[in-house]
């Protein structure tokens, strides 16, 4: 994507998944709104590297399971840079919010997760596209698999929700069809530096020991993984793909979780 005045806004970007997604769309001459929720300092450098890399933004308070808080950070979007070009919902509650499993779950927690991805992206996206000219792209960042199997438990909320957030992608995609915006979600696989970070040290290295055996890449994503494939789809060659959830996971998705490693290796 050449520079051309492109503006992009992207939620909990202050660090991890959505920081490195800035970065590379910085590189390629867009313009970033960064959402933070509290850690405005961590918001203030990855604004400090993105105009390293030759673009420019702001920062922004939001609470993106408030639709209030996001109405109000599209204002300010809209202050700044009038139009909107892409909009990447990200933004996710820390792990103490949502994380338990269904028989512990309450009601509060589902809630938390459900206010902070369907019912934001939802929002969201609706606020955005009334500053987005046509060919815009609207991208969600979720964990496809935790919305399709049941094995990783106390993920139970979270799955549930971003769920929820991939198939509203898919009716987003339709409504904005006409529009040339496209809307499709990315699932990252075992990717340092994300909300994974927020488990007991003992409990990532477990995870970043597993990936180095069972992604046949050998190794955990990286929030610059994730950036590029944003950066694909909001390329113009992307303008035909709407509607998809791409797995962004090193090929573990490939792997069949029914044999040993050994056998699948050869």
């Amino acid at each position: 994507m050449s520079s051309n005045g492109k503006h992009a806004l992207i939620t909990g970007n202050s660090r991890g998944i959505g920081r490195g997604i800035a970065l590379r769309l910085a590189e390629n001459g867009v313009n970033v709104a960064m959402n933070y929720v509290q850690n405005k300092s961590a918001a203030e450098d990855t604004l400090a590297q993105v105009r390293e890399r030759g673009a420019d933004g702001f920062i922004v308070q939001a609470d993106v399971s408030r639709p209030d808080s996001i109405k109000e950070m599209l204002g300010k979007v809209e202050s700044e840079f009038t139009t909107l070009d892409i909009f990447v919902s990200n933004a996710r509650p820390e792990m103490p919010d949502f994380y338990s499993a269904p028989m512990d779950l309450t009601r509060d927690q589902l809630d938390r997760a459900m206010d902070s991805q369907a019912k934001a992206f939802l929002v969201g996206t609706r606020e955005s596209v009334r500053l987005m000219p046509d060919g815009g792209r609207i991208i969600a960042i979720v964990y496809a698999p935790g919305g399709q199997f049941g094995s990783w438990q106390p993920w139970a909320a979270m799955g549930s929700a971003q769920g929820a957030t991939v198939s509203l992608c898919r009716y987003f995609a339709v409504a904005l069809a006409k529009r040339g915006i496209t809307v499709n979600a990315i699932s990252p696989g075992a990717t340092d530096d994300s909300v994974l970070s927020g488990l007991p040290p003992e409990v990532f290295q477990m995870i970043k020991d597993w990936s180095s055996d069972w992604t046949p890449n050998g190794r955990l994503g990286t929030p610059a993984d994730m950036g590029n494939a944003v950066s694909l789809f909001c390329s113009e060659d992307a303008s035909w793909i709407t509607g998809q959830t791409i797995l962004v996971d090193g090929g573990a998705s490939l792997m069949d979780p029914v044999f040993p490693l050994a056998i699948q290796q050869g």
